[in-house]
């Protein structure tokens, strides 16, 4: 009667970090770049708990982790100069407080120093370092391959100011999440430069988050972690009604 007790507790607390991760999906659903994450478990045979029978061990489940969906989020054209999307698999390299890190979000703005940066503020890194704008800069133009251009002045003629350094992991398993739509490599392993990806001027990458799939995950393991409370409850009460007679049992 333990072992099915310790087997339902061990199931639930596994669903309960599984609705983190889906519960977490479902908030980014409109975070721009962000990347799904999935729940692994894995089958864990106690050393301990043994079936009366047959003397087997008793098998548990486990939690052993999360993976990362890095497939493309649907594009959103916005007509902003300062916004672009990857078509491919790379990603853009950016400078955080806490070091280099890497993103889908192409979000970009231009802060007090003339400095393009992300929604939060991170330092967009080129090339050569950070890429900086000038005061008089307009009509920035972003080509394919991430180089920066603008009219400087009442001049007609392009002046570069840089170019986005795009990014590309050889294994994605050295990726880990740092943030909602920055990541970081796992071992300090250094990313190779892109050489089929893309840039496309004036668009967001969306979440790739599917809210109906997100949606229908989190009724399945709410459901499933109902029936096992269920069932934990009345082993309860039989574990109980049974000390109760044999209470009763004249000696």
């Amino acid at each position: 009667m333990q072992n099915a007790l310790l087997i339902g507790l061990s199931r639930q607390v596994a669903l309960g970090r599984e609705l983190d991760v889906v519960a977490n999906n479902i908030a980014n659903i409109n975070t721009t770049g962000f990347k799904a994450d999935g729940s692994l478990f894995e089958e864990y045979l106690s050393s301990a708990a043994r079936t009366a029978g047959a003397g087997s061990r008793v098998s548990f489940v486990r939690d052993r982790g999360t993976w990362h969906d890095l497939s493309n989020g649907p594009t959103d054209q916005t007509g902003n100069p300062l916004n672009v999307a990857i078509d491919g698999k790379a990603f853009l390299a950016v400078q955080t407080p806490r070091g280099e890190r890497y993103t889908r979000n192409g979000s970009f703005q231009i802060n007090a120093q003339g400095e393009l940066v992300t929604s939060e503020g991170y330092q967009v890194l080129g090339d050569a370092g950070p890429i900086r704008l000038q005061p008089n800069d307009r009509q920035i133009t972003i080509s394919t391959d991430g180089t920066v251009s603008v009219r400087e002045g009442v001049a007609n003629t392009d002046s570069l100011r840089g170019k986005l350094r795009m990014v590309e992991f050889g294994d994605v398993r050295q990726m880990q999440k740092d943030g909602a739509s920055t990541f970081k490599t796992a071992d300090g392993s250094q990313p190779a430069p892109t050489t089929q990806s893309r840039i496309i001027q004036g668009a967001l990458e969306k979440s790739n988050v599917q809210g109906v799939i997100e949606m229908t995950r989190m009724i399945e393991i709410t459901r499933s972690y109902t029936q096992i409370a269920t069932l934990l409850q009345q082993q309860h009460e039989l574990s109980t009604s049974s000390i109760t007679k044999l209470a009763d049992v004249p000696h």
